[in-house]
């Protein structure tokens, strides 16, 4: 038997590893930033840059792509040349992925704080970002299939087929939820509308969920766990199981975040279903790393790194049983829009993400450095420091939740509602969100002192950027393998290939009939395109980042049909090029906004919100009246939609400039008539014309018995 010669490449590993602690302080120091802001307004800082609607997208995608994502490239580097004995592919390619992957975000950073927004949750980055990730990933892939090619190990390891399938399913994901068309170099509209721009958003935004944060995590829970226990993994057969009923069935449960909302009621459905059965592979997962580790519990009481293992596998089962437990109309109804949504994301983030990536951090970096961890006991420190945090910050989002889902729905007597104001559920949750703020100070804390063992253990080692190992040349096949899937092990090619096949099935089915089927979204004739200003209009709050904060969609509720008007219908969507029904409260939905304030009262709220709202935890806009509106692209912006199927003729868009300041010179004149002196051209003007149309196109009145189509809160 012919024994190879080769070295891995630590190289790469430390310098994902670096990248991943140092934006996972800068990442967790803008979220912490983020929950202060929604206790203390003045820490927007009045400028337009630091805003929390500008701010909170930059701390999700820091964390997401740039925490995250360099720690799943940290783990996938370190353990799949060891699984495979060989080195990564291309040194050259790996220089390209991670340097590609730091200039993409930086890039996402600054355009984001700069305004530069799609607005679609988890993909903000407008499309050269969109096509940098794309090559990047490519990259990636490359690297990726030419190492398993050339592997001398013949099997590929349970790790690998959680790293392939994060590979071509984060690829679909990305390329279909990043269709757009461009309208300049930073500006874009989304070839969807809607409804479906919502169905595709969330068949991405769920599966973002599963195939960034938890697929490349499984895998690398599957090889690390093992290693830190010196123990095989529980069950091969579970693992097989776990892996592609996994796949498989996650696809589906994305609508479960548009329930009760105007997606087809079929589609909701569907993803009701399938959120449920994503329980029984989730847990087989948590189960088969639980007990991977019997036999090894005295191991785990001085193990620091273990420790952070079995609270990430706990937080995973935790978080993997309320996502269907969310699901639930019932639960929904109460749940959906209010901080549970928050508490349950940051369960799977702070626990799962967070704590496996502390772990594989105090893992690697002694062995590639052949030292010792610096300190044991400041690693303990960090254990209990975070969980402490996990607590804090968890359990008073929960609390608040509960507040805020009754509060909401509750009814006097004499059957009004009986807190009609929104504010003061904002102001009665306001401690909770305090003891938010320390957990996350907590959370942090812990990192900073990890960030510290982790710098003395580098310095008091040497990088082995180059390790030498040896294995045996993979030799052909003369054996048949027992089983079907172990002969599968053998085909990357196939195993991907059955891979991407699983994981389309889910999506064209909810998709092609949404898409192809009119009855889905109907026609209403009185919903008519945006005017030239309100389109700009759009576009600032789009910009300002105002979605973080407000939905526009009223759901079939009698406390929300009371609260805002009529509840929403497909057909008035059809102009919404991205769709911006949020996915969180803080502040009321806003679809039938329109006509409910005088204009007055739009200009002094923007102004300063404690004016017309007293305690308002909104930031102040003074800027919107200072800044000139920019009409530039308003022809591009117009030919664009149209050519997207917004109806607007030739002659409107040639008059476009003629009609838009035909109507901010109306809301002008309405300004000067109460004392408010503007200009025409400002920002601002844009601004209230938008949120004025808000919900006109259907002038329904709520009666005061229940409509057939509205459902009780009782």
């Amino acid at each position: 038997m012919q024994v190879e010669q080769f070295n891995y490449d630590n190289k790469i590993v430390r310098d994902f590893g670096v990248a991943t602690i140092i934006w996972g302080l800068v990442g967790m120091s803008i979220g912490l930033l983020a929950a202060t802001q929604l206790i203390w307004p003045e820490m927007n800082f009045l400028t337009q840059y630091t805003t929390f609607g500008r701010v909170r997208p930059v701390h999700t995608n820091a964390v997401i792509f740039a925490f995250v994502g360099n720690a799943i490239f940290m783990g996938v580097y370190y353990s799949m040349q060891r699984v495979l004995k060989a080195r990564m592919f291309s040194d050259l390619l790996s220089k390209i992925h991670f340097w590609g992957w730091q200039l993409i975000i930086v890039a996402s950073a600054v355009t984001l704080l700069l305004g530069y927004t799609s607005s679609h949750e988890y993909a903000e980055m407008e499309w050269p970002i969109d096509i940098a990730i794309t090559l990047i990933w490519v990259v990636f892939g490359i690297n990726m299939f030419g190492t398993i090619i050339k592997r001398r190990e013949r099997h590929m390891y349970v790790a690998v087929w959680f790293y392939i399938a994060t590979f071509v399913t984060v690829a679909v994901l990305h390329i279909v939820n990043s269709i757009q068309l461009p309208i300049s170099f930073w500006k874009s509209y989304y070839v969807y509308a809607g409804v479906q721009d919502a169905l595709v958003q969330w068949w991405y935004g769920h599966n973002a969920v599963a195939f960034f944060l938890t697929t490349p995590y499984l895998g690398m829970m599957y090889y690390f766990l093992p290693k830190m226990a010196n123990r095989p993994v529980y069950s091969y057969k579970l693992s097989i199981l776990h892996f592609w009923s996994l796949i498989f069935i996650y696809i589906w449960a994305g609508p479960h975040h548009l329930l009760y909302t105007s997606l087809p009621s079929w589609v909701q459905s569907l993803g009701v279903v399938f959120s449920i059965m994503l329980i029984a592979p989730s847990w087989g997962g948590m189960i088969n790393g639980l007990l991977t580790l019997r036999g090894a519990w005295d191991k785990v009481r001085t193990e620091p790194m273990l420790k952070f293992m079995v609270v990430a596998l706990t937080a995973y089962g935790m978080a993997t049983f309320e996502g269907p437990l969310l699901s639930l109309k019932q639960v929904n109804a109460i749940a959906h829009f209010t901080d549970w949504i928050v508490a349950h994301v940051h369960v799977g983030a702070l626990g799962w993400n967070g704590f496996l990536t502390f772990a594989v951090l105090y893992f690697i970096i002694p062995r590639i450095y052949k030292t010792p961890l610096y300190s044991k006991k400041l690693a303990n420190v960090h254990f209990w420091i975070g969980t402490l945090g996990i607590l804090f910050y968890a359990i008073p989002m929960y609390w608040a939740a509960v507040v805020q889902g009754l509060m909401w729905k509750e009814f006097t007597p004499e059957g009004v509602l009986k807190y009609p104001n929104f504010l003061a559920t904002t102001l009665e949750i306001l401690p909770m969100h305090m003891m938010r703020a320390v957990g996350g100070a907590l959370y942090l804390t812990g990192v900073i002192i990890m960030t510290y063992n982790l710098i003395k253990t580098m310095k008091a080692g040497q990088l082995v950027a180059n390790e030498a190992a040896e294995a045996p040349a993979l030799e052909p096949v003369v054996t048949r393998e027992p089983t079907q899937h172990r002969r599968l092990e053998r085909k990357p090619v196939l195993f991907m290939v059955l891979a991407l096949v699983a994981i389309l099935i889910g999506g064209i089915v909810e998709m092609i009939p949404t898409f192809t089927i009119s009855s889905n979204v109907p026609k209403i004739a009185s919903v008519q395109p945006y005017t030239a200003l309100e389109l700009q209009g759009r576009d600032l709050y789009i910009r300002e980042g105002c979605v973080n904060c407000h939905s526009q969609t009223v759901r079939p509720f009698r406390s929300e049909t009371a609260r805002y008007g009529e509840y929403s219908k497909a057909g008035e969507f059809v102009y919404d090029m991205p769709f911006l029904w949020g996915s969180k409260r803080t502040g009321p939905d806003l679809h039938r906004l329109g006509g409910k304030y005088p204009n007055k009262w739009h200009f002094d709220h923007l102004l300063d919100p404690t004016i017309t709202s007293p305690g308002s935890i909104m930031p102040a806009y003074p800027w919107l009246i200072e800044q000139t509106l920019n009409n530039n692209l308003l022809d591009k912006k117009m030919n664009a939609m149209r050519v997207l199927g917004v109806p607007y003729s030739q002659e409107e868009i040639q008059n476009a400039l003629t009609d838009l300041q035909k109507q901010a010179d109306e809301i002008t004149a309405d300004l000067a008539a109460n004392q408010v002196e503007v200009r025409s051209d400002s920002e601002i003007i844009a601004m209230i014309a938008y949120l004025q149309r808000l919900g006109k196109d259907i002038k329904a009145e709520v009666s005061e018995s229940a409509d057939e189509n509205v459902l009780s809160d009782n």
